[in-house]
């Protein structure tokens, strides 16, 4: 038994070194051929790495070879198309193809650069031809294909500029509705009209007495007509209807007079004005301007006891206020007691009153809301349908713009708060925003204007009395130009005529001469679009322009619009190219809004490179009191 027990042990041993020689050799075969494969990896990752880092050292080999060829001659890789480089006895050049050395293939891409209207390079856009798209490979095929690439950009090295930003350099340019100002050294801008400039005013130009000893305290003009009226006292005429020549110097003459009212405003048209009394009876007084001497044709009688603050007519309605009452009355005929139409109540003394299309515009004497909006679609049925919180100050008086988008306000002067603000009232509903103040520096309003070239003319009693501002940027409003009158400004209103001069009204504490008229510009004309050509700019060798860049300012309402013009010069002389004017797409349908990339082409009439440049501004505004300035026009080229 024992013998049999022996026997059995010893050949479960023998099948237990069978069962770990079986197991053994499965995890060598799984093993070996690992380690085997591992090796081999390693030897040829080696190899590998080693030829990765001599590719890279190739590759920049070839970078720094391509900026020699660069700098040497632009044109050798200005062509598009697979090159390598060669050396040559003192510098680099590119063959056609790419080539394999000692087993790496070395090629060089060439395409085009695209741009977007920013300098941005894109996929698609306008052509670069200063800057090239280079994509250098180095490839090897043992014992592992492989490949290392990279995409350069390479760009002329003579980058060179040209700019217009002074007086001389614009006004050497071709002039079209437009002129050239000197407020910012030397810009260009829409005509504003007049001979004269509004930062710089005098009181030289003429000046008119008015009959009697009043206070005169209300304007109003239309080319050739001054509406003048006191109130402050019963020593002077209620109205005086005041003749400008037509003549440079203007002459003022009186024209007829009408008494036995305080006139508060006035409102003038050729035939008729009208006449906002201190009477309970007849707050708004009709005159007849065709009859001599004056007549009063008619009459509006508010309800209730109080005065005529401010009028303005539109077609054959008039509107008034009174207190804190904004009345519509009908005008279909001038004679006898008016029908009232309509009547609102305001937040305050409703204290001037400005139309423009089918919303009247109210200044209103409140330290909680200065300005009101009313919706007088229907003269019967008037409706506030916006507002404006300015400081804790009564509003004195307003002006809005003939597209009714931006309002103008001055209030009572205070220490703590500014004067004069300019409103956002483009949307009319709700709260409108204030988008720039004026510090008065001590004056205190009464009234104000705005005239054309981005200016506004503010006047008023202490400090300086006439005060010009600089509203082309509305976020920062700064002044160019002042006078002192030291008996004070009653009032202002502002005249464009016909003939393009320019001009504002005054009318003051001066007993002896009230009224004075004050020359603006400059511009000449008046013109509400215009155009500037710029001289020609002769670069001396055929040169690619690359881009332009403009220093500009455009208010509301307001544009400006670039063309480019590249052309070959006819006998030798710039002077004698044809040009042709384009935009971003090559033709002459289009223009630039900004500074752009310049489009490149070597066909038609349309030339880059060439030798020759002009450039053409296009200047557009439909708010007669705002002008797009251009201050600088930069190009960038390359010869």
């Amino acid at each position: 038994m024992a013998q049999l027990f022996q026997s059995s042990k010893k050949y479960r041993s023998r099948g237990q070194a069978l069962v770990e020689f079986l197991v053994a050799s499965a995890l060598a075969a799984l093993i070996i051929p690992s380690l085997l494969t591992g090796l081999v990896s390693s030897r040829l990752g080696k190899a590998q790495t080693g030829q990765r880092l001599e590719a890279t050292t190739i590759e920049k080999e070839i970078q720094d070879s391509l900026r020699n060829i660069r700098d040497t001659d632009w044109n050798a890789i200005s062509t598009n198309g697979t090159f390598h480089p060669v050396p040559t006895s003192s510098s680099w050049s590119l063959s056609p193809g790419s080539t394999t050395i000692d087993g790496y293939t070395k090629s060089v891409v060439i395409s085009d650069t695209f741009r977007d209207t920013n300098g941005v390079i894109v996929e698609s856009g306008t052509i670069d031809p200063s800057t090239k798209k280079i994509t250098i490979s180095v490839s090897w095929n043992s014992p592992i294909p492989s490949l290392v690439t990279e995409t350069i950009y390479l760009t002329r090295q003579k980058n060179l500029t040209h700019i217009d930003t002074t007086v001389s350099d614009f006004t050497n340019g071709t002039l079209s509705g437009s002129t050239v100002t000197n407020q910012s050294g030397g810009e260009v801008t829409l005509g504003a009209g007049g001979q004269g400039d509004w930062c710089n005013p005098n009181l030289t130009l003429t000046t008119l007495d008015l009959p009697k000893s009043g206070v005169a305290n209300a304007i109003s003009a239309i080319e050739g007509q001054v509406f003048a009226g006191t109130g402050d006292n019963a020593s002077g005429v209620s109205f005086a209807n005041v003749t400008i020549s037509n003549t440079n110097p203007p002459i003022a003459s009186i024209n007829g007079t009408l008494d036995g009212y305080k006139t508060n405003d006035v409102f003038g048209e050729t035939q008729y004005a009208y006449l906002a009394t201190d009477s309970n009876s007849k707050e708004i007084i009709i005159v007849n301007l065709t009859t001599n001497p004056l007549t009063e044709t008619g009459y509006f009688n508010a309800p209730g006891n109080g005065s005529g603050n401010s009028v303005t007519v539109s077609g054959s309605v008039g509107y008034m206020t009174s207190g804190n009452k904004l009345y519509s009355f009908d005008l279909s005929s001038k004679s006898g007691s008016r029908p009232q139409l309509g009547t609102v109540s305001l937040a305050g003394t409703g204290n001037r009153i400005k139309i423009i299309g089918n919303y009247i515009y109210v200044a209103i004497q409140s330290t909680t809301t200065q300005l009101q909006i009313i919706d007088v679609t229907n003269p019967r049925s008037l409706s506030i349908i916006g507002q404006a919180q300015l400081a804790a100050l009564n509003g004195k008086d307003i002006f809005v713009n003939n597209t009714g988008t931006r309002a103008y306000i001055a209030t009572e002067q205070s220490a703590s708060h500014n004067e004069f603000f300019i409103i956002d009232v483009s949307t009319k509903n709700g709260n409108q925003p204030i988008l720039g103040s004026y510090d008065s520096s001590g004056m205190n309003p009464k009234a104000l204007t705005v005239v054309s070239g981005n200016k506004a003319i503010m006047v008023g009693t202490g400090g300086t009395e006439y005060q010009i501002i600089n509203i082309i940027n509305e976020n920062s409003l700064t002044s160019c130009g002042s006078l002192n009158v030291d008996t004070g400004v009653n009032g202002i209103a502002s005249v464009r005529e016909n003939d393009g001069d320019t001009y504002s009204y005054i009318i003051t504490g001066d007993a002896s001469s009230e009224l004075k008229i004050i020359l603006g510009g400059p511009g000449g004309t008046y013109s509400n679009s215009g155009t500037f050509t710029s001289s020609v700019f002769d670069v001396n060798t055929s040169s690619v322009f690359n881009r332009f860049d403009v220093t500009q300012a455009i208010p509301n309402e307001t544009s400006i619009t670039y063309q480019i013009a590249g052309a070959d010069a006819a006998d030798g002389n710039c002077a004698n190219a044809t040009y042709t004017f384009i935009g971003p797409d090559g033709t002459s349908s289009t223009s630039f809004s900004s500074g752009s990339q310049i489009p490149f082409s070597i066909s038609g009439v349309y030339k880059n490179p060439a030798k020759c440049f002009r450039y053409k501004a296009s200047l557009l505004s439909s708010d007669s009191s705002s002008s797009p300035v251009m201050y600088d026009f930069t190009l960038n080229y390359s010869p």
